[in-house]
């Protein structure tokens, strides 16, 4: 007989801990589980700081068990498929649970295969990742001697977009204490075209780049590593302007460089071959190439993409309307980040309250917020906040800290990031409570 409960919610990460938690306090339902098979729930943004050596990682973990709310049923468990017309889900130990109302929120998975050799190089030797193993990022930081530091990420979507920077930024600052920054060049490469989508961000980011002289490769698309010959290798995402060249060759060069595809350039080997940019590293760091779950992708409640199909402001699903779903796994045009998910868990915990009581969604909205805290340095953090238009937009409330304009570097804004955020996090944001 298959186990029946008015509202399933999968995964135990943010969203679903602070979704059940805020249904339970707003006693909208009796009945909730969370299916979740992990035993640990991680507070993965201050993995930044551990990897820069300035945050103790066993802080950054509590046992599932404790941020379960009372009240909600765990079912430890992987959910490993969906029968969405028939209202159920398929687990892979306890069989079939079926809801009258599901929210679907099991965060992003690595998928290596969309960089073949990235999954073999990973924190092993000189190639690592604060989305990974931030300890072993920290001892290659540590035990770096010189040479090309490359910093990057992949084309995908990725957890806090800006992440890949901020352990650039700490990890200069740790080198710049030591000889060892002099013998040092920095790459950032990206496939973007600039820094940061918001404008005011970006000039603050550009000056902080001046500031470390690191150079930054734009339209530059990882597509493979090779950790033997330690080459990352990059196709490039746009043409090369007449006369122009993305890299000096060792002969006599009548070409300029593209400024559209270089800032602050450096010299660093890179070979060139198949068309493919191959840049040699000395030391790697990267986000692994991220997708939604494959019980997802595989699913009928995708969108083209391969990410759940919801409407982006009631983060209903577009088909099924007693399926909503919210974070990283959710078809939203914003940044996946754990501040967006803090905005939208009670525009949905509402229009699900209320489709229930009274069969129609209620009045929130969300807007597209999202924030990502920019560490540039150790005692040192801009805050960008925006929306889906990209617009930067401030919250008010940190007037109150006597913070005028967070897109600026400020002391305070870093100790927001190491101690405020994670306090609010564990003790506000994980009971259910709206901050």
């Amino acid at each position: 007989m298959t186990s029946h409960y008015q509202i399933i919610i999968i995964g135990g990460g943010t969203g679903g801990i602070m979704t059940a938690a805020q249904l339970l306090k707003q006693k909208t339902s009796q009945s909730i589980a969370i299916i979740e098979p992990a035993d640990t729930h991680f507070y993965q943004p201050a993995w930044t700081l551990v990897g820069a050596g300035t945050y103790d990682f066993k802080k950054t973990a509590k046992p599932m068990s404790r941020v379960i709310p009372k009240g909600a049923v765990w079912i430890k468990d992987k959910v490993i498929g969906f029968d969405a017309n028939h209202n159920k889900v398929i687990t892979n130990n306890s069989g079939a649970f079926s809801y009258d109302y599901l929210v679907v929120a099991p965060g992003l998975v690595n998928d290596y295969s969309l960089v073949p050799g990235l999954g073999d190089a990973i924190d092993q030797g000189v190639v690592c990742s604060i989305y990974t193993n931030p300890k072993n990022t920290w001892e290659v930081i540590k035990n770096f001697k010189g040479g090309t530091a490359l910093f990057t990420q992949p084309a995908t979507p990725i957890k806090c977009g800006g992440a890949p920077q901020k352990i650039m930024y700490l990890a200069e600052s740790y080198w710049a204490k030591s000889p060892v920054k002099s013998k040092t060049d920095i790459v950032f490469a990206i496939a973007g075209t600039v820094i940061f989508g918001t404008k005011e961000i970006a000039d603050t980011l550009m000056k902080v780049v001046d500031h470390k002289d690191i150079n930054l490769r734009f339209y530059h698309k990882l597509v493979a590593v090779d950790e033997e010959n330690k080459i990352a290798w990059y196709e490039l995402t746009k043409e090369v302007k007449a006369g122009g060249c993305v890299v000096k060759t060792g002969k006599k060069n009548l070409q300029s460089i593209d400024e559209s595809f270089q800032y602050n350039y450096k010299d660093v080997q890179v070979t060139v071959k198949d068309g493919r940019y191959g840049i040699h590293y000395d030391m790697l760091h990267t986000a692994p190439p991220s997708v939604a779950p494959e019980f997802v992708r595989a699913s009928n409640l995708v969108n083209e993409a391969g990410w759940l199909d919801v409407n982006h402001h009631s983060l209903q699903h577009n088909k099924f309307s007693n399926i909503f779903g919210l974070g990283d796994v959710a078809a939203l045009p914003t940044a996946k980040t754990g501040a967006a998910i803090r905005k939208q868990v009670p525009v949905l915990v509402d229009n699900l309250a209320k489709l229930i009581k009274q069969n129609k969604l209620g009045d929130l909205s969300y807007n597209g917020y999202s924030s990502c805290p920019l560490v540039t340095d150790y005692g040192k953090m801009v805050l960008a906040e925006f929306d889906y238009s990209g617009k930067f937009t401030p919250d008010p409330k940190l007037k109150q800290l006597l913070i005028w304009d967070s897109s600026k570097e400020h002391w305070r804004l870093w100790m927001l990031k190491k101690y405020m955020l994670p306090y609010l996090y564990w003790n506000k944001m994980m009971k259910g409570k709206i901050v």
